[in-house]
């Protein structure tokens, strides 16, 4: 009786890893798609490959900000004020003026939904006292969450050579970010809100074109191509897709929708064998390096740098002319609506290993 128990559960696991796979392998990057609740693995597609994170770094600075809440170091309505340094930061940005203040709640928004830089420099002044202590203590809770290939420069994401992670850690972070905070988890859905005088949209267009779709945060540099880490909830199950250097826009949201539903429409028979979760899934890699490959060191060298900083901001105007910001020292409470997708990212290919590269916005 016991040998036909084991034959059943190797014929089992044979048809699990040799049956066609329901979702096409990725022509680059890396795929990911696995159960909310227990990680258990859906489809899996080099998930230990070393890549930048981009903008899914700003998962983590929001996982920071909570912490704080949580622990009573901080709250929704502490003030975050933007420094010279925070206004110096590339696009994209919310475009405040120097000295301006947001509550940390509006902070939040624009730091999920706009991917302002600037903002995430200025909650990383004030809950760490300076960036490079609230970047220490990044990579210190990266570690505690078992990101063991994850190191990181910056709280935005902007182009640093060895800031890099993968599609598991990556995945570990999203599913930490909405198991441990699950109070926060409609940030992610928000799809318009209206910080004071600026209207912001959210990238994320699986938000709006999959069935279910309800978070959490995309990337992009010219380097990672486009990243998104998507989370979708049907009939009271939610899964987590990682997309790691798509093409262009659209591909990272269809790449990201088929490995969705295909995890939901396999989901059953593949949970009836439990053989990895995401944190002991077979690891390609030994150790805890997080030093960037050849591979994506090429894509960094060949893109060009970040677009220069803002000009100095006169005595008088506004900081931001894209976005009329207006010179208040706070700005008022956000006014929320769940509208339709604004997504401001562009749908031209992530350019790969030539010298013409252009593009760093997130």
């Amino acid at each position: 009786m016991r040998r036909d128990v084991g034959i059943i559960s190797l014929a089992a696991l044979m048809v699990w890893g040799c049956a066609a796979p329901a979702v096409a392998a990725s022509a680059s990057g890396s795929s990911l798609v696995f159960d909310f609740e227990d990680g258990h693995v859906l489809y899996a597609e080099d998930i230990d490959q070393p890549w930048y994170p981009a903008s899914l770094t700003k998962m983590m600075t929001a996982y920071m900000a909570f912490t704080a809440i949580k622990e009573g170091r901080a709250k929704k309505d502490t003030k975050v004020k933007i420094s010279a340094a925070a206004y110096k930061m590339p696009p994209t940005r919310l475009g405040m003026k120097t000295g301006s203040e947001i509550t940390l709640d509006d902070a939040l928004r624009a730091l999920m939904m706009r991917s302002a830089n600037d903002v995430a420099v200025a909650i990383a002044e004030t809950l760490g006292g300076d960036e490079a202590s609230f970047v220490k203590e990044m990579n210190q809770t990266a570690a505690r969450l078992g990101m063991t290939h994850t190191h990181f420069i910056n709280p935005h994401g902007l182009p640093a050579e060895k800031q890099v992670s993968t599609a598991r850690d990556m995945g570990l972070l999203s599913q930490a970010l909405l198991k441990d905070f699950p109070e926060e988890a409609p940030l992610y859905s928000l799809t318009s809100a209206t910080i004071g005088k600026i209207t912001i949209g959210t990238h994320n267009a699986l938000l709006t074109s999959f069935d279910g779709g309800d978070g959490i945060k995309t990337g992009y540099t010219c380097a990672s191509g486009y990243n998104l880490a998507a989370s979708a909830t049907r009939d009271g199950r939610r899964l987590i897709a990682i997309v790691l250097g798509a093409p262009s826009n659209s591909a990272r949201t269809a790449r990201a929708s088929a490995l969705l539903e295909s995890g939901f429409r396999t989901h059953e028979w593949k949970t009836s064998f439990p053989i990895a979760r995401l944190q002991n899934y077979p690891r390609e890699v030994i150790g805890t390096p997080y030093e960037p490959d050849e591979l994506i060191l090429g894509r960094f060298r060949a893109c060009s740098a970040p677009p220069p900083p803002p000009k100095p901001e006169p005595a008088t105007a506004s900081a931001d002319s894209a976005t009329k910001a207006g010179g208040t020292a706070a700005a008022p409470a956000a006014k929320i609506e769940k509208t339709s997708a604004q997504n401001a990212s562009a749908s031209k290919k992530a350019p790969r290993n030539t010298s013409k590269k252009k593009r760093t916005k997130q």
